[in-house]
């Protein structure tokens, strides 16, 4: 089934699952052993359009749409999930408020390096204290002359060990809740900002995650995302909303690799004297987890096609992330347990999956928030 993909979308998808075949997935297993990701895979996939795949062509981008964006991130993360997050991040967060609202100078400097991946991006939006509700975040930044000095802290933060610069989230105007927040973005070297430490994490291990801390931070006003001071929030619920869906394709992808791995470990493995996937129980999961993964590629697009077509979507957006998530951790239950004992090894590429896949009802909102703002919407 190809999903009314055009034919320029099922082109794409042979393209990168190819190039993610034979340039990611020989790179997997010292990634995750290292904790290390493969940084010249950024500048491999900028240099075929593969990096920021839906951004024009003109800066450097694959000239696609939402679904081509939704195609990589699924072949990438049938492959592996850190690496898969690091360059996710580098093609969503890390770019779309540039591309979206971000002035010519910036674009320039900082937007064309990273789709072609000459520079690596991060967003700084968590932080220690503050998760779920961003609107608390404690990060300030305070106008002095022609700069502001930042001061905060920001957790889990992907890509922060190795980026070139990151979108920092700060209260330019503390008092007005959520209003009076500002993007900035920060190089790597300025005085005042520094990685504390790189975080070690159950899973995901490719992909590296850091705490980043500024202290008296000075950076340009013309660094700042946007004209005026205030209107931060709404840039950052704008890359959310993008993000969400990208997450259904993550899901998706991780989905579809533990269903293949599955599927081939129950042809192979013999009990009572023939393969297990002969077994009704054996079966009746499998047909559950395919049934599962084609419901989630299909609302996927489908949200990706109305996002493309300027529709608002918050509400969907939130049910993709949501629906494809939650749904995802039975496929990974249903796959380990068919896996057996050998699923419980660290040989087995089933428990990295499993382990990876965790992470997703907890990263880039929750599941609790996501039905948070789905319940909003249909006005509950």
């Amino acid at each position: 089934m190809n999903y009314g993909l055009s034919e320029e979308n099922s082109i794409f998808r042979e393209s990168i699952r190819d190039f993610a075949q034979k340039e990611i997935a020989p790179l997997v297993e010292e990634a995750e052993e290292t904790g290390t990701f493969p940084r010249q895979l950024f500048k491999k996939m900028g240099e075929q359009g593969f990096l920021c795949p839906r951004y024009p062509v003109e800066l450097g981008g694959g000239g696609g749409d939402k679904i081509t964006e939704c195609i990589m991130v699924e072949e990438l993360n049938r492959v592996n999930a850190g690496i898969a997050a690091a360059l996710m991040a580098q093609s969503g967060l890390a770019t779309q408020p540039i591309y979206r609202f971000g002035s010519e100078e910036q674009k320039k400097k900082y937007l064309i390096p990273a789709i072609k991946g000459e520079k690596i991006g991060a967003f700084g939006l968590t932080e220690p204290n503050v998760g779920s509700d961003a609107a608390s975040i404690q990060t300030k930044a305070v106008r002095q002359g022609d700069n502001y000095i930042i001061n905060g802290t920001k957790m889990f933060i992907t890509n922060g060990p190795i980026c070139d610069y990151v979108i920092v989230a700060a209260y330019t105007d503390p008092t007005k809740r959520g209003v009076g927040i500002n993007l900035f973005i920060v190089e790597k070297g300025t005085p005042g900002f520094t990685v504390s430490r790189k975080l070690n994490k159950v899973g995901n291990c490719s992909a590296e995650t850091g705490e980043l801390v500024f202290e008296d931070c000075a950076v340009p006003r013309k660094n700042m995302i946007g004209k005026e001071e205030g209107g931060g929030f709404v840039q950052i619920a704008d890359t959310l909303i993008s993000g969400r869906i990208t997450y259904g394709a993550r899901c998706t992808g991780t989905g579809q690799a533990a269903y293949d791995l599955t599927v081939q470990y129950a042809r192979e493995r013999v009990q009572f004297g023939k393969p297990i996937i002969s077994f009704q129980n054996t079966k009746f999961k499998l047909t559950e987890i395919a049934t599962c993964i084609d419901i989630m590629r299909s609302y996927t697009y489908r949200v990706a096609r109305l996002y493309d077509q300027g529709k608002k979507v918050r509400k969907e957006a939130a049910m993709v992330k949501l629906f494809t998530a939650e749904t995802l951790q039975k496929i990974l239950a249903y796959s380990m347990q068919i896996h057996g004992g050998y699923g419980y090894m660290m040989e087995y590429a089933i428990q990295r999956h499993w382990r990876d896949g965790r992470l997703y009802t907890i990263t880039e909102g929750t599941s609790e928030i996501q039905r948070l703002v789905i319940g909003k919407e249909l006005g509950l």
